[in-house]
Order: C-alpha cells, then structure tokens, then sequence
C-alpha cells in the first residue's frame, strides 16, 4: 500500500504515510497538488461585467417604464459607462490576469495590461459619446431596445482587447458585431437603414466564416486556442504542417480586416453609414474600427509573430490600398449630394484605417512589439471623429439631407460649431491648429521608415496630400457667405441660417471632443507617449 501510495502523492504526501495514517496522506495529497478551482479577480473584469449588466437592466426597466419617462433609459446608459471608465483607474497598474490555466502553463484567458485599458478607455468612452448624441436624436426609435444594443455592443468591445485566447477573441468580437447589426436596421420603416443593415450584417457573416476556419486551421497546427502558447508552439510546427498553419495564419485576418474596413473588404462602409442613425455611425466608425484594430493586434503581435513573413507584407499592401480607395472616393463625393457629409466622413475613416495598419506591418519587419503608434493614432482619431458626426448631428436637425453644401455659411449663424468641425477636419488632414493630427501622421510614418517600409511611406506622404483638397474645401465652405448658399434644387440654402436652440447633450458632445481635441494638440505627449513603450 506504502508503494502504491507513493506513486501517487508528493513528498509531503510520503512523510505524513511515514508517521500517520492513509487518510492523512490523501489530504495532504489533494492539498498540496495543483487546484484547477479558482478564484476571480472581479476587478480586472469589473468595467465589461458592468456595460453588460446595465444591458440587461435597461431592457428589463423598459418593461416597467411609461413612455414619457423612458429617456431615464439614457441617463442610465451614460451613468452605467461612466462608472466603467471609472473602474479603469484602479486597474491602471495593468498588472492582473484571470481565468489561468492552472495546470502545466501560466496562460490566461483574460489580461488587464496597459494595452488593455488604453483600448477600453477608447471604446467605453467613445460609446459615452455616442450616447450623449443619442439622448435627442433616437426619440423616434424603440428605446429600451436601443440602449441595450448599445450597452451590448459596448461590452463586446471592452472585452475583446482583454481576451488571450481564440475562442474569448471571437466571442467578444460577435457579441460588438451582432447588436451593431441591429443598431443599424433599427430605423422602423426606412428601407436605407434596412438596406444597410442586411449588407452589414451579410458581409460580416461571410467573413466571420472564414476567420473561424483559420482559427480552426491553427487549433489544429498548435493544440490550443491560447495566444501566447500558439506562439510558442508556432515556432516549432513541423513541415507538414506549414501550409495549414500559414492558411490559418491568413484566414484569420480576414475578419479583422473586414471589422477595419480595410481594402477590399471595406465595400459595406458608406452605405452602413448613410442608412444608421448618425450616433450608430459615429459609433461604428470609432468603436467598431477600434474592435477590429484590437483584435488584429493581438494575433498578429502576440499570437503570430513567428508568422510575420506572411502577415507582414499582406497588412502592408492592405494599408496601401485602404488609404488610397479611400481618399480617392472621398475626393469624388459632390457638394450636392444627399448626404455627401456623412458619405465624405465614411470614406474619410476608411483611409484612416490604412494609416492606422501602417505600424502593424512595420512591426512585422521591425520585430517590435510596440505598436504604440496605432494606438496614439486611434486616440486622436476617435476624439476629432466623433467631434465632426457630433457637428453633423447639429446640422441634420434643420437640414435631414446632411449635404456638404448645407455646412455653407455655418460660421455665420453657429461660429462655434463651425470653429469646433474646421478644427477636427484639419486634425484630420494633420495640419495646424490640429498639431495632434500632425504629430499623430508623423509618428506613423516614422514607424514606416524605421522598419524599412519606405514605399509604404511615401504612398501614405502622397495620400495625406490628396487628403488636405477634400479636407480644407469643406473647411473652407463653412466660411464662406450663406447669402449665396444653394441647395441642390437651386434654391436658396436654409440649414445655416435657420436658428435653434442645440440639445444640450449634442453640445456637450461637442464641447467635450472639442476640449480634449485642444488639449492633445497642446501636450500631444499625453498620447503619444504610448507610440514609445511596449503596451504588453
């Protein structure tokens, strides 16, 4: 029995046999051997648990709430994704893990590193401002239903760039996709909205396809599903595996190039924009990209690297193209067309979205994991995007078409609002007063041409210049004279001239990505110091 016994228990296990009984053998056995119970740290996983718990509690309160108090729905929202951002602070170490195994590895499921919350501030605080824009402008839409899907949506979101492994990955990625999907086609009885929903939601199923196989590819080249041990076993896959594991590799970034609305999968982005209430627009054009850039970090980067022959280049040629497809069709949208200003800021954020793949494909040539260049960029770039749609939603209560000739002559009428979008769309073409723009473009390309990437840097040098014509000609219409405003019908322009008084959470909106855009552009150090450290 002696022998049998110690076949099966630890030292400790033995020297109590030696001067006890069988049965305190056993229980020093069971305690002394690893426990595959543990315990959850709640506070690493506090501000998703909580987005998703106010989910569920504003769908249940609309079932208890009469109509003319369900805009208590929406205070709620914002109240729910303010304490997530609060619940950061104490995380800000951005040293905890949970959901570990506890057998043979250290891998984990769920990370709270810096990378982590830095993308969780952007996406909690991009759906607070969309909210704000949403608290005057969704009356017509069901609203418990809205805020839900929004809350939904925005959990997802806050969970993928925490999630370690495939299957954690792929889950938050759809749990922020489908309610997105909803959110949409929510416009009851507008064939647009409904129009681009299906296209949303069809693409992002074709593509969500086929990123599974490739994750299926790679759980059968490696035998896990965790970022950190494919890595390792990556490096070592024998040769007949290679090809597998190669598709695999490439499979799996198409759902995140489709969720980044690279090039060539980036054909669903004007019409999603045009057709979804306009917070939903500029809720997807931060957030959603936010999503997809996330998620391409983390298996490129960490999952990856030993795959970065392959990965590299394509992300490179990938980031030429979208930034190239998308000032070239942003350049061809006309003045007089019905809604050509959310048309123009859609394209507009699909070249946004090359520059931003610019210091992945660097990394794959630089070996460095710092990818603080994208992330400093993302922070520039969701502040001054969801200042101009928060313009735009200012806009479209007297005007419904959004033409970019209706912003004509707005200085005249809303100085203010016009000084606050003239500034964004030059954060966004990278020119002064936007210094965090600039200096936003010159750390990307500085990425590019320390990696070696020298023609990836001069494509991006001639885009920003196609860029500056539709940039600085809407900037200039909002200054010139209303008096010769026309409307595509030839009559005389109303929407500048017509006065109103603004909502006050459209203006603080405004007033909030306005402050913060100025504040960047005079410490810009505030965010790109991240573009120097290793976030993981």
């Amino acid at each position: 029995m002696t022998a049998d016994l110690s076949s099966v228990t630890t030292g400790a296990a033995r020297d109590a046999l030696a001067t006890g009984t069988a049965q305190d053998a056993l229980a020093t056995a069971a305690d002394s051997a690893p426990s595959v119970v543990q315990t959850i740290d709640w506070l690493a996983i506090a501000p998703p648990t909580l987005t998703a718990l106010a989910a569920l509690l504003v769908l249940v309160a609309d079932l208890f709430l009469p109509g003319h108090r369900k805009k208590l729905l929406g205070y709620g929202t914002l109240t729910a994704l303010a304490a997530a951002l609060a619940l950061l602070v104490p995380l800000r170490a951005g040293d905890r893990s949970t959901f570990c195994v506890t057998t043979g590895t250290q891998a984990c499921s769920y990370t709270a590193d810096h990378f982590t919350l830095v993308i969780q501030a952007l996406v909690l605080g991009g759906a607070f401002l969309t909210a704000l824009l949403s608290l005057d402008g969704t009356r017509k839409l069901p609203a418990g239903e809205y805020w839900f899907l929004l809350l939904a949506s925005a959990a997802g979101a806050a969970l993928l760039p925490a999630s370690r492994d495939l299957a954690t990955l792929v889950v938050a990625l759809e749990v922020a996709s489908l309610p997105a999907f909803a959110l949409v086609g929510i416009k009851r009885g507008d064939r647009r909205s409904s129009e681009a929903a299906l296209k949303f939601f069809l693409s992002s199923v074709v593509a969500t396809a086929v990123m599974l196989l490739g994750v299926c590819f790679v759980y059968a080249t490696t035998g896990t599903l965790h970022l950190t041990e494919i890595a390792a076993r990556l490096d070592d896959v024998p040769p007949v595996l290679d090809t597998l594991a190669k598709t695999g590799v490439a499979l799996t970034l198409v759902g995140f190039a489709f969720k980044t609305a690279a090039a060539p999968f980036h054909f669903w982005v004007p019409d999603t924009y045009v057709g979804a209430p306009l917070p939903i627009a500029a809720y997807l054009s931060v957030v959603g990209k936010t999503v997809g850039f996330s998620g391409l970090i983390l298996v490129t980067l960490v999952a990856f690297p030993s795959y970065a022959d392959v990965w590299g280049p394509a992300v490179a040629v990938l980031a030429a193209l979208t930034m190239t497809v998308g000032n070239v069709a942003a350049l061809r949208q006309r003045a007089d067309r019905a809604r050509s200003a959310v048309r123009l800021l859609a394209w507009s954020s699909v070249a946004q979205a090359g520059y931003l793949l610019v210091p992945i494909a660097a990394a794959a040539y630089s070996g460095d994991e710092r990818i603080g260049s994208t992330v400093a960029y993302a922070l520039m770039y969701a502040v001054v995007n969801l200042g101009a749609f928060a313009v735009a939603a200012l806009v479209a209560r007297t005007e419904p078409g959004n033409r970019i000739a209706d912003y004509r002559g707005l200085y005249a009428n809303r100085p203010l609002a016009a000084l606050a979008l003239g500034f964004f769309l030059l954060c966004l073409a990278g020119l002064p007063p936007g210094v965090i723009g600039l200096f936003a473009k010159v750390t990307v390309f500085s990425a590019a041409v320390d990696a070696g990437l020298g023609w990836l840097a001069v494509v991006m040098a001639v885009n920003v210049v196609i860029a500056l014509y539709y940039y600085l000609q809407w900037t200039a219409i909002l200054f010139r004279s209303p008096e010769t405003a026309k409307t595509a019908t030839g009559t005389p322009a109303s929407g500048p001239q017509r006065r109103f008084r603004a909502p006050a959470p459209l203006t603080t909106a405004i007033v909030l990505t306005t402050a913060v855009g100025i504040l960047l552009s005079g410490a810009p150090q505030l965010v790109l110091r991240f573009a120097a450290v290793n976030l993981f």
